[in-house]
């Protein structure tokens, strides 16, 4: 069995394919290729589909505490990175951060400094930016809306991974200040009645949910590849 990542948009039907329906006919069945393929999927959707209202900066959020949104983040960054010729910046603590960064130039919630001289570069055009500090307000209304404009300013596609949005309204107040919010689900633990509570909280405060990313999905090898093993 292997897990996978599923994405759908919030407008489109909730209901996903079975896995007969997803597997393909034996020997061409590859899990990981099938995750990287439905985040390929997920980048085009979310950030070339809409020329009227384009999408350049995204805020992940997980439903459960226990669902790692950052390795989501992570790999939706990896593939924009290949999809375009601009700046791609992942923002967060992000585990795979290769030097801490110089305290003294994360400055740019108030436009001085700069943050990609504070930022990791993984590839060309991909690059992974500490979260800045400034004091007692991090979190506040005015320092997401402060530091947020300095990424956009600084980098053409940024992608944010906030805390988990039924622990904390950080993720919400994210929201509204970029492109859209993007729920990460866990087939194994999210609830469908509190997934949909968030949506409509979020929703009510005027955040564009762009969709639904399940992951933990589990897919069972199908009886008649087994019968092969």
């Amino acid at each position: 069995m292997s897990a996978g990542v599923l994405f759908a948009r919030s407008t489109v039907r909730e209901k996903v394919r079975s896995e007969e329906e997803i597997a393909p006919e034996a020997g061409g069945w590859n899990p990981e290729d099938f995750a990287r393929e439905q985040i390929r999927g997920l980048v085009r959707q979310v950030f070339f589909s809409n020329v009227e209202r384009p999408v350049r900066q995204v805020v992940f959020s997980a439903m459960d505490p226990e669902t790692d949104v950052k390795s989501i983040c992570r790999q939706v960054g990896e593939a924009l990175a290949l999809e375009t010729a601009g700046s791609v910046a992942l923002v967060g603590e992000h585990p795979q951060v290769l030097r801490d960064p110089d305290p003294r130039q994360l400055k740019n919630s108030d436009g001085s400094g700069s943050l990609r001289e504070a930022a990791t570069r993984l590839r060309g055009n991909l690059w992974l930016v500490p979260v800045a500090e400034k004091g007692g307000e991090r979190g506040t209304t005015a320092w997401l809306h402060s530091h947020l404009g300095a990424v956009r300013r600084e980098f053409e596609y940024s992608i944010l991974a906030a805390p988990p949005a039924g622990e904390s309204n950080e993720a919400a107040s994210m929201a509204q200040f970029v492109d859209g919010i993007i729920l990460v689900l866990s087939a194994r633990r999210t609830r469908r009645v509190v997934a949909r509570k968030i949506k409509e909280v979020l929703e009510a405060t005027q955040a564009r949910v762009l969709g639904t990313v399940l992951t933990d999905r589990v897919f069972p090898i199908p009886e008649r590849i087994y019968r092969r093993l």
